[in-house]
């Protein structure tokens, strides 16, 4: 077993316990692989069944970029003059065996395309064509269309003694060509960049068909070389892709501003090193090997594929309007006692704590409403939220404005470091701080990962607080796809927490002593690993013990420890990991009294939820958590988390119900083996809700019930 998870410092590990972890990177690529079963499902829409093509070629595509230099760094010889076998000497062999297993997918994807979708498709009437397959009306057509909005913008690079070789940015996919002139012996090279601005598959509508018939950029490039060289032969074309690495090094000598240093190192990612080569099949070995060269890479870097280089430029196809091979549509519900209260989010939480679930209940309607009706109420004093991810066009930061020019006290913590969302951040915090907000970053060292936001308001007997702590961010897309727990409350316990927990973000308050929230890194590791001894305790004196959580990863090597001493002392568990698990569970003797299952479907499983049965009969007498944060070392010590306790009954009854529909599940589930492999779990004959149809489809179909019922 390849293992790379280690204790952190301070941990104690027993005799064997190391034999319960996986390793982190393996254990991604087969949650990868579980997304990649989606389009392999024949129960999966057809149109669904291309998305999930484009999403594990975009989950791959950021796997490399967050994961792969490190194990480069690694294995490379510095010692070597030739590139392409530099990784003959101490090579890294978890590197290969994900280079193995990368190949194996990458080919699984292609004939999934080829062999499957491709077909099915076109029986339906969408006609993914290749070159060879176009009519001379489709290619006239497609002719046009390249001289009217590709060559304009196409700009072919010559390499040779007056030309650099040029610039190849991240994700670009590229022909390498071998020119020559007619009569010459002598070879040149140019590479040509696909653009990037256009849609990757153009729709032909010459023969004036009901039918869709597509046709890709790519190939129309391809087949019109002789427009960009006019009057030059051409010896070969190479198709390539290239992947760099996202993860900057800091800098060594820090900015005066935050927010400068940030901007440098934005910049800088565009130039970090290339980690992946992808190429088609019947390429140039010469072009290969100069590619190679010049991007400094070695043999272990370069990937030879047999179908497409880039499957996310079919998100655009898979967003077809036809119903009959799309999931049934979804339009999330309001909640039945918000409009009982005519939409009024403050008046319904003060009536008593409120939960919602995204995207089964309308986020505009709860999440962006309180911040929108906040900005707008005169009463309202002042507005603080902490801003992790927060898409283009966000309705928050246009209220969050709005208050701020009326006068009220806006404070928002903007992780300017959120990965990949950089640039959108540093462009928000901006627009709020030109509006007369206050806009911090946080607490120096570590990333701001919390979902939190409070208003205070001047009511008649003084000021009341209202707050929310969610497990998601404050995007109104994500809330879409994702699934994500919210509590609204204004339980003056709670809210004081969350206002010293900004006053900690903002000022440099150190305290430590929180009522109620969990606060990562102050108390929230501590507080979980109570818990976790607590339910030990409760399992030797016989009394009931069940540990129940969901989260996205679980990895960090104390809660991984602690998780098998309470296996070891007969507590049962059973954990709701969506992505990778470095624990394996059912290990006789370490972890058999644990389960893991993975939940994959058309919504990505993002709530965080933790339940502890506290020696109780009843369910609903535990204690349950909802929160930011994985149980992984980084978000525990590296990150600012909030998770919340829920403690009012009727709101623990339906995340007991959340937890139980997941657990039940026999259609979106798969269990994890103590081997590593994950086991799909098939629907039991004659079974309802989610024995047959899933965990989602089941909370849709109680979502509309209830909105009928009450």
């Amino acid at each position: 077993m390849l293992n790379s998870l280690q204790p952190q410092s301070g941990d104690n590990p027993s005799e064997g316990w190391s034999e319960a972890l996986y390793d982190r990177d393996l254990g991604w690529l087969k949650f990868n692989e579980r997304v990649l079963h989606e389009a392999l499902d024949d129960r999966t829409p057809l149109l669904e069944r291309l998305k999930f093509l484009a999403i594990f070629t975009s989950n791959l595509d950021e796997f490399f970029m967050k994961r792969i230099d490190t194990l480069r760094r690694r294995s490379v010889d510095p010692l070597s003059d030739d590139p392409l076998s530099r990784v003959t000497r101490g090579v890294d062999p978890l590197w290969l065996e994900i280079r193995r297993r990368v190949i194996d997918l990458l080919d699984r994807q292609h004939r999934c395309f080829s062999e499957q979708l491709r077909p099915a498709l076109a029986k339906h009437g969408v006609h993914l064509l290749k070159w060879d397959d176009l009519t001379a009306d489709q290619i006239a057509e497609t002719r046009q269309y390249f001289l009217q909005n590709v060559l304009p913008v196409v700009t072919p690079l010559a390499y040779d003694p007056v030309h650099p070789f040029p610039f190849l940015s991240n994700l670009s996919t590229s022909l390498g060509i071998v020119l020559r002139t007619p009569g010459s012996d002598q070879q040149m090279f140019a590479r040509v960049k696909v653009p990037a601005t256009l849609p990757p598959w153009i729709e032909l509508r010459s023969d004036g068909s009901p039918n869709r018939h597509f046709v890709s950029l790519l190939e129309t490039v391809q087949n019109h070389l002789e427009q960009l060289f006019p009057g030059m032969e051409v010896i070969s074309k190479t198709l390539f892709r290239i992947t760099r690495d996202a993860e900057v090094e800091p800098e060594k000598e820090k900015r005066d501003d935050f927010r400068d240093t940030v901007e440098a190192e934005l910049r800088q990612r565009r130039f970090e090193p290339v980690v992946r080569l992808d190429f088609g099949s019947q390429s140039d070995p010469w072009v290969i090997r100069l590619l190679t060269e010049k991007l400094e890479l070695c043999e272990a870097d370069v990937y030879e594929l047999s179908g497409l280089l880039d499957y996310t430029g079919l998100f655009g196809v898979a967003s077809l309007p036809i119903p009959a091979l799309r999931d049934q549509p979804w339009t999330p519900l309001v909640p039945p006692a918000l409009l009982k209260r005519d939409g009024d989010m403050l008046a319904l939480i003060r009536a008593g704590d409120v939960l919602v679930h995204h995207p089964y209940e309308s986020f505009d309607a709860t999440v962006e409403k309180f911040i929108q009706q906040s900005a707008d109420d005169p009463a309202v004093l002042a507005i603080k939220m902490t801003v992790y991810r927060v898409g283009d066009d966000t309705p928050f930061v246009r209220s969050l404005i709005r208050a701020a020019e009326s006068g009220k006290q806006v404070a928002c913590v903007i992780e300017i470091t959120a990965r990949f969302d950089e640039a959108r951040n540093l462009h928000w915090s901006q627009q709020l701080e030109a509006a007369g907000a206050h806009v911090v970053y946080g607490v120096m060292g570590l990333k701001t990962h919390s979902k939190i936001a409070i208003v205070v308001r001047q009511e008649s007997h003084g000021l009341r607080s209202y707050a929310h702590i969610g497990t998601g961010n404050y995007h109104v897309k994500t809330a879409r796809l994702y699934t994500d727990l919210g509590l609204f409350t204004c339980d003056p316990i709670l809210t004081n927490d969350v206002t010293h927990l900004f006053h900690s973000l903002t000022g440099h308050s150190l305290k430590k002593d929180f009522q109620k929230l969990l606060v990562a890194p102050t108390n929230m590791r501590n507080r979980f690993l109570e818990l976790i001894q607590n339910e030990m305790e409760h399992a030797r004196a016989g009394r009931p013990a069940l540990i129940v959580a969901k989260m996205n990863q679980l990895e960090d090597s104390e809660m991984c420890q602690a998780l098998c001493a309470a296996s070891q002392a007969g507590v049962q568990i059973e954990l709701i990991v969506r992505g990778f698990s470095c624990l394996l569970p059912g290990l006789k003797g370490l972890t058999e009294n644990i389960r893991i299952i993975s939940v994959i479907g058309r919504f990505l499983e993002h709530s965080r939820v933790f339940y502890f049965a506290s020696g109780q009969i009843d369910p609903l007498e535990g204690e349950f958590f909802i929160g930011s944060a994985d149980w992984m070392h980084r978000n525990l010590s590296g990150r600012i988390e909030a998770a919340t306790p829920v403690e009012s009954r009727h709101l623990r009854q339906r995340i007991w119900e959340l937890l139980t529909i997941l657990r039940a599940d026999q259609r979106q589930a798969w269990d994890l083996q103590s081997d590593g492999e994950y086991l799909q779990r098939r629907p039991v004959p004659g079974g309802q809700g989610p024995d047959q149809e899933g965990t989602q489809v089941t909370l849709m179909n109680l979502t509309r019930l209830r909105a009928v019922t009450h």
